[in-house]
């Protein structure tokens, strides 16, 4: 196999890890929503959404159900703008279908295009922390940079290791309840690799579905857990957006909570950080402790300013 030469990233974690192995240059276009590096903002967009992201999570979701009930798209190709593009490499996922574009979509749109011969498609889905790490191999080994890829997942599991030998003397039962909150109205708790990044940062989750995907669920279910460190990271929102939506809620439950009582309610940047299967999960999970467990793990050294990644709100 050819090392790919020129790349479609339509999923901001694989651009992340594109840059992160210094192949930043080898990227052609990007989907809407990549945004990190800066540099990765000047590149061609070759997707669009039809939800209007601006309006209220409660919003969102009833536009998304419907959508979904019906069969529309979330999210389209530019077909035009992509055709006018030489690339080897589209890189996308198959795992949600709310989150991005669908791989189906992929698929037809390079078809349409009379390219699906001489182009490679490669769809990430991972689950765990692992899996993130073998999806950045993975590219890596499609551009003929596997042992950079290799390398740079050392570095990374030497830091997560830091962080689960630091707090291996804390008793389980003295870590904190914690709810991952991955959206809001309607609340929803999240899932895949945020237990087990939650359990490496020494916080005790809610008990999921089976599955151990992300869940909609209830202030009310969240209320019998009474969680003492509430951290919310919802999916697409920036810290601001996150900031102003929690303000405004007014549940009983949630203002009952422990975390409410005690000032341990947090919000943070989830778009960039906790929802985002790329390189920056090991940032996340170094915010995460930290929050936990702060005399045992110091405030980390981030990719962005500190102010802009999270917040103490109660």
């Amino acid at each position: 196999m050819n090392a790919a030469s020129r790349i479609v990233s339509l999923l901001p974690s694989a651009t992340e890890m594109l840059y992160a192995l210094g192949l930043g240059d080898r990227v052609v276009a990007v989907s809407h929503e990549c945004d990190y590096p800066q540099e990765v903002r000047h590149k061609p967009r070759v997707t669009f959404s039809y939800i209007d992201s601006s309006r209220s999570s409660s919003d969102i979701d009833v536009v998304v159900q419907q959508k979904l009930t019906t069969g529309q798209p979330l999210y389209g190709v530019d077909v035009a703008l992509l055709a006018q593009l030489e690339f080897d490499l589209v890189i996308t996922q198959s795992k949600c279908e709310v989150c991005a574009l669908k791989y189906e979509d992929v698929v037809a749109a390079i078809d349409q295009m009379g390219r699906i011969d001489q182009v490679s498609i490669l769809a990430l889905q991972p689950n765990s922390l692992e899996e993130v790490f073998e999806d950045l191999i993975r590219i890596g080994q499609f551009c003929g940079s596997k042992n950079a890829a290799e390398a740079k997942v050392q570095q990374y599991q030497q830091r997560v290791d830091l962080i689960a030998n630091r707090l291996a003397s804390l008793r389980q039962e003295k870590w904190p309840r914690t709810a991952l909150i991955e959206w809001i109205e309607p609340v929803m708790l999240a899932g895949n690799w945020m237990p087990e990044m939650l359990r490496i940062a020494g916080g005790r989750a809610p008990r999921l579905d089976a599955s151990g995907k992300s869940c909609f669920t209830t202030w009310d279910a969240i209320s019998a857990f009474n969680p003492e460190v509430v951290v919310f990271c919802p999916c697409g929102f920036d810290l601001s957006r996150t900031c102003d939506e929690v303000s405004a809620l007014q549940q009983p439950e949630f203002l009952s909570f422990q975390a409410v009582r005690d000032g341990s309610v947090y919000a943070v940047d989830g778009n960039a950080y906790f929802n985002r299967s790329g390189p920056r999960l090991v940032e996340s999970l170094e915010i995460l402790a930290h929050l936990l467990h702060p005399q045992q793990i110091g405030p980390p050294e981030l990719s962005s300013p500190a102010e802009t990644a999270w917040r103490r709100l109660f």
